[in-house]
Parts: structure tokens; C-alpha cells; sequence
């Protein structure tokens, strides 16, 4: 029986900080959901994207087809795959309005919920972090991510 005892719930105000903190212990892998993705939110994640890759963590990244954003979004999402590309983060092009907001770390650590990690900016948000090698494992194979990483 999974349980949520070693879950913890954070707002938009505090979920960054959390979360910088665990990829920063990233050792393997880290996998992002985040449908939109903004210049203005990568500035926070581009170094830290390039010291884990320089450590042989793995980056991937899901997010939805920027050709189903509005334009300003879209080139935004357009620049930001080209710079993940580049420097080596595997991006996934989600088509049919991919809308999860997730992210597994070393498949040891789930963060689920509502808030977009690749673009946040002025919205209230909720999301729960779950430590817990089990419940990582039960929504990596529930979205079938196996069949891509």
C-alpha cells in the first residue's frame, strides 16, 4: 500500500526553492513535464541544466508542440527547445494539447500538480512533492515513459 506520509505540499512562492534543491542532488536523471515553456523562466534553470549535464545527469524534457501556442508563447518554446538541444537536454514535442505539470527525479522523487515549472510566473499554484522511490516508479510507468527514455 503506497502511502503520502512522506509527502509535502508547496505554493508558487515556495515550490522553486524546493525544487532547485533536488535537482541540485540530481545524480542520474531528471524528467520535466511542463506544457509551457518562457525565457524569462529558464533564466533560473539554464545554468543549473548545464552544471547537471556536465555531472552525466540525463535532462529530459515533455512539453507541448509549440505550434499549438499563441505566438508570443511559441516563440518562446521555439528558442528554448533550440537552446535545450544544444546543449544536450532531450526534449519531447507533446502534440494534442499535452497539458501535466510533473517532474521525476532519479525516479526517487515526484513533484506533481498544477504548476507549470518551465513557465510559472504570475499564477497561484499547488504542488506535492512525494519521496518515494515506489510512487516515482508507479507514474513513470503509468505515462509509459519507458517507452522514450
Amino acid at each position: 500500500m503506497l502511502s503520502f506520509a512522506s509527502s509535502k505540499l508547496f505554493d508558487e512562492k515556495s515550490f522553486y526553492q524546493a525544487f532547485i534543491g533536488d535537482l541540485d542532488k540530481c545524480e542520474k536523471e531528471v524528467i520535466i513535464e511542463s506544457p509551457f515553456i518562457t525565457s524569462e523562466r529558464m533564466k533560473g534553470f539554464r545554468s543549473r541544466f548545464k552544471k547537471l549535464l556536465e555531472r552525466e545527469v540525463k535532462i529530459y524534457v515533455f512539453t507541448r508542440d509549440p505550434n499549438e501556442h499563441e505566438p508570443s508563447m511559441k516563440a518562446q518554446s521555439e528558442v528554448e527547445i533550440a537552446n535545450f538541444e544544444r546543449i544536450g537536454v532531450q526534449t519531447f514535442i507533446c502534440k494534442g494539447n499535452h497539458h501535466r505539470k510533473l517532474a521525476i527525479l532519479d525516479r526517487k522523487t515526484l513533484w506533481e500538480g498544477s504548476l507549470n515549472i518551465l513557465s510559472q510566473a504570475n499564477s497561484r499554484e499547488i504542488m506535492r512533492r512525494v519521496e518515494c522511490e515506489e510512487v516515482a516508479s508507479q507514474m513513470f510507468e503509468f505515462l509509459k515513459l519507458g517507452r522514450f527514455i
